[in-house]
């Protein structure tokens, strides 16, 4: 296979450390010869746990990296994942879930499940300019066939996009005071890295003085960037509605939500269909991760599980 000599198998392991994959393939109900979509594959963690019980999977992820990533761990590990049999890889956005669906013939399936917010691979790679925790070009996109760069919006928006973007996305309280930050920098300079950007947010926001606040102040800023350049609360809208068309009658939607926004609009969703009786909301609360699973991955931290199973 192309490429595979280059990846070892502690970075393919590493690639993204997947967040309660045991409370997630507990929601699905995963069953053998059951089929699932997993809609955002990322190191294909839970895609595996849906194999090994015995189900079929198709994975789509945007970003060509994961999909690459994944193929070359698939001969670094003893699985039972055979592509072409159990398992089928698309990339795509998740959005068009309907249309990549009937293109692998998963046109009714017993379970979905989404991944949401950035991987652990997207933030570690420096070239795609997703953290501000090392000096990299502001890029940001989860797809990199994608025109849209982070670099491009924080340079072209005038203040009053840039606040409505920070204030929507991200919930800065900051925003208008950022905003108006960046537009007198990029006068002087255009802003092309993420450490320039986070630095001068830090000037603005400053460091808090709450000793326990470890939140870094571009923090809702560079989410707010991530959120808008990939479209993703827009993409999630959009996808649920043709999730739950392809789940027959008992099946399960599983999603696990990073930050308020997302699980708004997945509560919501779940609401609206348990009173339509199409859905019921199978975790009235959502399902936190552990303490443990915490201290083995911090990024699981913020996690929220959902489950609801279809009626009709």
């Amino acid at each position: 296979m192309e490429g595979v000599h280059t990846f070892s198998k502690s970075t393919l392991d590493n690639y993204h450390i997947s967040v309660m994959p045991s409370e997630a393939i507990t929601g699905l109900k995963v069953k053998r010869d059951g089929t699932y979509i997993d809609c955002t594959l990322g190191g294909g963690g839970h895609t595996l746990e849906i194999i090994k019980k015995g189900g079929i999977v198709l994975g789509i992820d945007q970003d060509s990296d994961a999909l690459k990533h994944f193929r070359a761990k698939l001969s670094f590990t003893n699985n039972k994942a055979v592509e072409g049999e159990n398992l089928f890889l698309a990339n795509g956005n998740f959005k068009d879930i309907d249309k990549i669906a009937k293109e692998f013939n998963f046109s009714l399936v017993d379970g979905i499940i989404y991944d949401l917010g950035v991987s652990t691979h997207q933030l570690r790679e420096k070239e795609r300019g997703f953290s501000f925790g090392t000096d990299a070009k502001l890029d940001m996109r989860m797809d990199l066939n994608a025109c849209l760069s982070a670099k491009e919006v924080v340079n072209t928006k005038p203040a009053k996009e840039l606040y409505e973007i920070f204030t929507k996305y991200g919930e800065e309280k900051r925003a208008w005071s950022i905003a108006n930050a960046i537009v007198r920098a990029r006068l002087v300079k255009e802003i092309e890295t993420t450490t320039e950007l986070a630095l001068l947010i830090e000037q603005v926001r400053g460091r808090s003085k709450n000793s326990f606040d470890r939140t870094h102040p571009a923090t809702r800023v560079f989410q707010s960037l991530r959120i808008y350049v990939n479209e993703e609360l827009d993409c999630l809208k959009e996808s649920l509605p043709k999730a739950l068309n392809l789940i027959r009658k008992n099946g399960r939607l599983v999603v696990i939500s990073f930050h308020s926004l997302e699980d708004r609009i997945v509560k919501n969703f779940i609401k609206r269909k348990e009173d339509e009786r199409v859905l019921e909301n199978i975790t009235k609360k959502p399902i936190r991760p552990s303490l443990f699973e915490i201290e083995k991955n911090k990024s699981s931290r913020s996690g929220k599980l959902r489950v609801a199973q279809k009626l009709i």
